[in-house]
């Protein structure tokens, strides 16, 4: 496959609101799709799937702070009401409506929390923005390379039990012609992958197993050919876990987008 079939030459928000212009929709990368070198292949991969249906949208770019997800959960809420109502302004200044975020953290906080200080969007997972594309028939995924392939999808908490969406990844993993596979714990009982509530920025308490270990090692019983996450924080819990158990070379840890963007060859 060619690296960069599509060009990314991504909007910026405040360039194309000089311009006149109002983007419908704000893509918020958030500080993993910005900075984790993993989890920047999925940014790139959305943003291919948003420049090849010729979405209309743009980033922030250097006014992109963090939503201020973890410094609530980590109990500074003086930070988080700081973040947030910075990040408020800005969205207000270009008039936003609309916000798409692969980060289910920040969907939640977006979603739940900014209407408390008055941020009042429409908040959309990725997951479900993808699967919104295909069902309307913008998105077709006719020939893919994972078609029969098993997969085994870990529901990230912040969409799955504290916002109730479960159907949309899977959907689009079936849209696919993945063969899905559920792990024994999945949808609301689904097992965390170790990383939520601050946990990833701090050292795990003494234990018998980590939790990503359990998680990974759940996987695994089903012998699947990817292990798909829609969350940053998941991705590196996976991803750390195949590599624990020395399966990185055989079990492929990707995000929904993108098993899309290699499924369109982008």
């Amino acid at each position: 496959m060619e690296e960069n079939k599509i060009k990314i030459n991504v909007p910026i928000m405040a360039d194309r609101f000089a311009k006149g212009e109002k983007p419908e929709y704000l893509f918020w990368v958030g500080s993993a799709g910005a900075f984790d070198d993993r989890y920047k292949k999925v940014s790139q991969a959305f943003i291919k799937i948003l420049t090849y249906l010729n979405i209309d949208y743009a980033v922030l770019g250097v006014e992109e702070s963090s939503s201020g997800d973890i410094a609530r959960r980590a109990g500074n809420e003086m930070l988080f009401q700081m973040q947030a109502m910075t990040n408020i302004e800005i969205f207000n200044a270009y008039e936003v409506a609309k916000i798409i975020t692969c980060d289910p953290h920040a969907y939640n906080t977006f979603k739940n929390e900014y209407p408390d200080l008055d941020g009042n969007y429409e908040i959309i997972h990725h997951s479900q923005f993808l699967q919104k594309l295909i069902e309307d028939g913008i998105l077709k995924i006719d020939a893919n390379p994972f078609k029969g392939k098993k997969v085994t999808y870990h529901d990230p908490c912040y969409l799955g039990r504290a916002n109730g969406e479960y159907e949309a990844p899977r959907m689009v993993l079936k849209a696919l012609g993945l063969k899905l596979l559920e792990m024994p714990r999945n949808k609301s009982f689904a097992l965390c992958c170790g990383a939520g509530g601050g946990q990833m920025f701090k050292e795990a308490e003494k234990g018998d197993k980590e939790i990503f270990i359990e998680r990974i090692e759940e996987a695994l019983t089903l012998n699947p050919d990817v292990v798909a996450t829609a969350c940053p924080y998941c991705m590196v819990m996976m991803t750390d876990g195949l590599k624990y158990k020395d399966k990185i070379d055989e079990i492929k840890n990707y995000d929904i987008a993108e098993l899309i963007a290699q499924a369109l060859d982008l």
